[in-house]
């Protein structure tokens, strides 16, 4: 694996460990969901750059999860990743930037953004890991 794969898979990692750390707080569901999303996108990019091209400069995961389908066959909740990138760098922001259309993401649904990067960073690994 290259040096710069791996570098995108550990930072890939502390975004996933962050959240997690986060999750214990529900005041802070909304950085969850922006270290969620974040992790996600890292562990995507790790696997196009892996694969010798050229990482787009996109955030919407959408659009990286159809780049990656040439790589690797996922299974993706649609509702999840509409979700995330919905609360995108908006999560960041105060008012009414970084809410679902319901308002701030709940205790549960950031359990399941945090829940949903880390399945998506294990599938990549173990791709990567098996890819000969």
């Amino acid at each position: 694996m290259k040096q710069i794969t791996k570098e995108w898979l550990e930072a890939a990692s502390l975004d996933i460990e962050s959240s997690g750390y986060l999750l214990q707080d529900e005041r802070l569901t909304g950085h969850v969901a922006f270290h969620s999303q974040q992790a996600i996108e890292k562990s995507l990019k790790a696997l196009i750059e892996e694969s010798g091209d050229r990482i787009p400069k996109i955030h919407s995961l959408s659009k990286l999860f159809e780049s990656c389908s040439i790589y690797i066959d996922f299974q993706v909740d649609d509702d999840l990743l509409i979700g995330l990138d919905s609360l995108y760098l908006e999560s960041r922001y105060p008012g009414e930037f970084g809410l679902l259309p319901e308002g701030k993401p709940t205790l549960k649904q950031a359990q399941m953004f945090h829940d949903f990067s880390n399945e998506i960073y294990l599938t990549v690994m173990h791709q990567l890991q098996t890819k000969k």
